[in-house]
């Protein structure tokens, strides 16, 4: 059984392919193996993926030592992206929310140490651009909590954020704006912040991968471009599509919801063709 955790993948090109969690039961019957212990199953996902998103953080508070023991499990590059608590998102005025910003940030997410990946806010749908609020609470997203660097991703969900006017702020405060192929919300791809953060929701219960393979294939084209600092064309823009300095960019692609079951396949099929790519170029 130790086998199964030798090896681990690692980033390609500063690319991360992940899922959100990692407890979810079907993944007993396709994912983890048979006879895997429950509290392995951190072990086991964290040596076959590069990153998980952690959506636990979104409804509660997490304790230092479950940071720390979540680190502990996880092979050296893994990171975990962290969604921030539903009652700072989902506050009437963000600009309010100063104390409880500083509760979450300060609460021991630090125990992760490098295992620390991005912060990732997501605004309810009911949620307008309401340019003076929402500058005012990127002001209280810190950039580090005990010497680490922190980075923040921003998931809007209503359409009056698909505006230049969102687009010039997220820049200026240098926070990601979340891309999503969902058909529920807005998508769309403009860069706004030093990294790429997307969340693919598209997955199907026909397919073993999750996608298919030829859009396996082109998201594994677009995750190479948003590394290399380019934007791909062939996705939709609020904005300009060339006002984004082109520059390498970690890229993170998450797979999450539809049908989650088959979202683990979903990002180590992406993995796969990305390592194919890597040893062409060698």
């Amino acid at each position: 059984m130790d086998d199964l955790f030798a090896d681990a993948p690692v980033p390609v090109h500063g690319i991360r392919t992940g899922i959100g969690g990692w407890t979810y039961p079907e993944w007993r019957d396709n994912f983890y193996p048979k006879g895997l212990v429950q509290k392995r199953e951190l072990e086991y996902a964290s040596r076959r993926l590069t990153a998980i998103e952690i959506n636990g953080t979104f409804y509660g508070a997490q304790k230092p030592a479950t940071y720390a023991k979540w680190g502990s499990e996880t092979p050296d590059g893994f990171v975990f992206s962290l969604k921030a608590p539903r009652h700072i998102v989902g506050a009437r005025a963000l600009a309010g929310t100063s104390k409880q910003i500083a509760g979450f940030v300060e609460g021991g997410i630090a125990e992760l140490g490098d295992h620390l990946g991005p912060l990732l806010w997501q605004f309810a749908p009911q949620r307008r651009f309401d340019a003076e609020d929402v500058e005012a609470f990127l002001d209280l997203l810190p950039d580090a909590v005990d010497g680490l660097p922190l980075r923040h991703a921003i998931e809007v969900r209503h359409p009056s954020f698909q505006s230049e006017a969102w687009l010039r702020l997220a820049r200026a405060r240098g926070v990601a704006t979340v891309f999503t192929d969902s058909t529920d919300y807005p998508s769309f791809a403009d860069i706004t912040g030093g990294f790429v953060y997307a969340r693919l929701m598209a997955s199907r219960e026909t397919s073993t991968t999750g996608y298919p393979g030829l859009q396996l294939d082109a998201w594994a084209k677009r995750a190479l471009q948003w590394a290399a600092g380019e934007a791909p064309t062939d996705l939709p823009y609020a904005g300009a599509r060339d006002a984004a300095a082109v520059t390498p960019r970690d890229t993170f692609v998450f797979f999450i919801s539809s049908a989650k079951a088959r979202n683990p396949a979903a990002a180590m099929a992406l993995q796969q063709r990305l390592e194919v790519t890597q040893n062409a170029i060698r």
